[in-house]
This record gives C-alpha cells, sequence and structure tokens, in this order.
C-alpha cells in the first residue's frame, strides 16, 4: 500500500491505541486526490503526500509516521502533506507528529485568517489568501466577481504541511511544476514556501486582470449617450468585490518583506532573493488595486454628476412645457369667468381671435425654447 493510502492513520492520534491501532481504522478510507478539481472534494481530507529527497520523488512505502521517521533518521529530504478543509479531529494526529503549535492549528482548521507569518519554535506558519475570478455573461449589481479561499502552511526543516480552505487554488499543477525543477527542490521545504507564495501572488495578478476588463466595459456604459441610465449597483459591487480582493493582497506585504530579509532558520538563504521577487510582484498587484478604486471613484462621481445632468435637463423640459400650457389656461381662465360684460364676449369673430391669440403664444414659446435647447 502507498505512502499517501495510509496517510489516515496519523488522524486520531489521541485515541487510545497510538498510532499503530488507529491506522488500522484509517486504512478503510480511501484517499482523494484533490489536486484535480473533478474530483474534490469527496469526504476526505487528504489530498496527497509525498517524500522527496534530492529533489525528486521518492517511492518510499509505508505510512506517514515511517516516512518521516526515515527522513528524520537520514537527514536528508522532506515529506510534503496536503490537506483539504481539515476538521478538528483529523488534524489533530497530524499536530501531534509533526508538533505544530496548538494556536497555528486552530488556526488552519477555523480559516478565515488575514495573510500573516508567525514562527512557533523551529516551525514557521504563513497564511496566503487565495482569489478567483467569477465568470458572467454580464456584470450585474448582485454577480460575484471574486470568490476568495486560503492556503496555510506549516514549515520545518523536513516537512511542509499545506491545509487548503475553498473551492480553488488547487496545488496540484504547482507540485507537478515542482517536480519537474528537482535542482531547485533539492533546496529544501523552503523551495516549496516560495513556490506557493509565487502561485498566489500570480493569481492576484491574473484576478486583476480580469477584473480591469469588467472596470473598462463599465466605464464604456457610463460615458455612453445613455451612460445616465447605467445601474450604480454595478459600480458598488466592482468597489466591494474590489475591497475583498484588497483584503487579501494588502496584508500579504509584511510577511513577504520578513520572508526576504529577515534570516529565518527554516528558510533557505539563497531562497530569499526569490521572495524578494515575488514581494516585487505583489506590490504591482497593490498599486493596480489602489488604482482601480480611484478610477471607480471617479466613474461613480461621473455618473452621479450625468444623473444630475439628466435630471436638471427633464427639469427644463417640464419648466418649458408648463410655460407653454400657462398660456392658453391663463386665457380660458380669464373667459371662464361669469361675468355679463367682458371684451369681445358677444361678438362674433372672438372665439377664433382666442384660439389663434394662444396659438401664435404658444409657438412663440415654443421656438424660443428650442432655441435655448430647453425642448
Amino acid at each position: 500500500m502507498s505512502m499517501a493510502g495510509n496517510l489516515r492513520k496519523v488522524t486520531n492520534l489521541g485515541r487510545v491505541g497510538g498510532l499503530r491501532r488507529v491506522a488500522r481504522l484509517a486504512r478503510r478510507r480511501p484517499r482523494v486526490d484533490l489536486s484535480h478539481p473533478a474530483r474534490s472534494p469527496l469526504g476526505s481530507s487528504v489530498v496527497n503526500c509525498v517524500t522527496y529527497r534530492d529533489g525528486h520523488r521518492t517511492g518510499a512505502r509505508g505510512d506517514l509516521v515511517d516516512a518521516v521517521r526515515q527522513v528524520r533518521k537520514s537527514g536528508e529530504g522532506f515529506v510534503w502533506l496536503g490537506l483539504h478543509e481539515p476538521t478538528t479531529r483529523e488534524f489533530a494526529g497530524i499536530a501531534e507528529l509533526f508538533d505544530l503549535h496548538p494556536l497555528a492549528v486552530e488556526d488552519a482548521v477555523e480559516a478565515h485568517q488575514r495573510p500573516k507569518l508567525e514562527r512557533y519554535g523551529e516551525t514557521l506558519f504563513a497564511v496566503f489568501k487565495t482569489v478567483c475570478y467569477v465568470e458572467h455573461e454580464e456584470l450585474t449589481a448582485n454577480s460575484e466577481v471574486v470568490d476568495t479561499g486560503e492556503i496555510m502552511v506549516f514549515l520545518g526543516k523536513d516537512f511542509v504541511v499545506t491545509v487548503r480552505h475553498g473551492r480553488h487554488g488547487s496545488l496540484g499543477p504547482l507540485r507537478e511544476g515542482l517536480e519537474a525543477d528537482p535542482g531547485q527542490l533539492a533546496q529544501g521545504p523552503s523551495t516549496v514556501l516560495h513556490a506557493i507564495a509565487d502561485h498566489v501572488v500570480d493569481d492576484y495578478l491574473t484576478v486583476i486582470d480580469s477584473v480591469q476588463e469588467d472596470i473598462d466595459q463599465v466605464e464604456t456604459d457610463v460615458f455612453a449617450e445613455h451612460g445616465a441610465r447605467v445601474d450604480p449597483g454595478r459600480i458598488y459591487q466592482l468597489k466591494r468585490e474590489l475591497l475583498e480582493l484588497k483584503r487579501a493582497v494588502v496584508p500579504l506585504s509584511r510577511p513577504l518583506e520578513e520572508l526576504a530579509t529577515r534570516p529565518i532558520r527554516v528558510v533557505a538563504p539563497e531562497i530569499q532573493a526569490y521572495f524578494r521577487d515575488v514581494s516585487d510582484h505583489l506590490l504591482r498587484a497593490k498599486e493596480q488595486i489602489a488604482a482601480f478604486d480611484e478610477l471607480l471613484n471617479s466613474i461613480l462621481q461621473a455618473h452621479l454628476a450625468q444623473v444630475t445632468v439628466a435630471q436638471n435637463e427633464d427639469m427644463r423640459k417640464i419648466t418649458a412645457w408648463a410655460a407653454i400650457v400657462a398660456v392658453p389656461t391663463m386665457v380660458c381662465g380669464m373667459y371662464g369667468m361669469n361675468f355679463d360684460h367682458m371684451p369681445e364676449l358677444h361678438w362674433r369673430y372672438g372665439y377664433g381671435m382666442v384660439i389663434g391669440v394662444i396659438s401664435v403664444a404658444c409657438l412663440l414659446l415654443y421656438r424660443a425654447f428650442r432655441r435655448s435647447r430647453w425642448l
């Protein structure tokens, strides 16, 4: 049986019987490779478990405990364990095996954490917010544009434990890319941490490019001929989704700065230069988000100005027609008074004259308002 297939033995270490007894029970639960989106999730928190030595995947047999023991005994290689939304019960054995701090374990299980970097003894705990662009045919006031998830990384000198939350952010392609470059992977677990950080930040830039298309479309609609009719809810929705993206991107600056500049025992010095490159990409993402926020504010203000102008135009039209209608209303009101002695009241051509005067007056007012572009 493969090492990944026997991984379940550590999910219930707190129970009576120890590691071996729990392992026999856990073997009954099939492993699901969540690195393939079509297969996830199907009831298992285990994505994969692989041992690497000299940058190559080893064909070691046995369970996770044996793999960790072999790595620590030889002093070479490391174990990469991947999980997807584990429960507290499932994670308990893993936490005991790798001596993970309870606070970090709680954060990894509960999720909904801000991007951060924490040190617990010889273990490094990093939290990354993953983002995914949600495709939609047309942007509406209720459209979901950005979906977020999380990746937690426990990093030690001989192990990497990744905990993923959310339906996106699969690390399968990333794992394959690393395995294609054994020289880089041979530098140790910190290579995996850098690859994850680089992968997450690249996704930020990809999502930002897609969001820009939505912003460009809204901008085009606002400045179109009938821009005042654009639903302002679309603009507010983009601002809300941009805020969600900002919450994922901005807090990551400090952790990446620490990884790039401060000496950390479990991070190889030669890897720190790569973190500086990731930090530069993150800075670009932050600048674009800030620019988008300002642009959306400008678009919203322009839309409100267009609405105000349109309302003023409507009020001018109403006022012009009211002025035109006021002429016959006034004349008819005067001749509707019940007096016996009124000018032209009994004149044979009085009615025609009054109608003519009213028509001429209304026509003159209409031409005057047309010239002033009130109508």
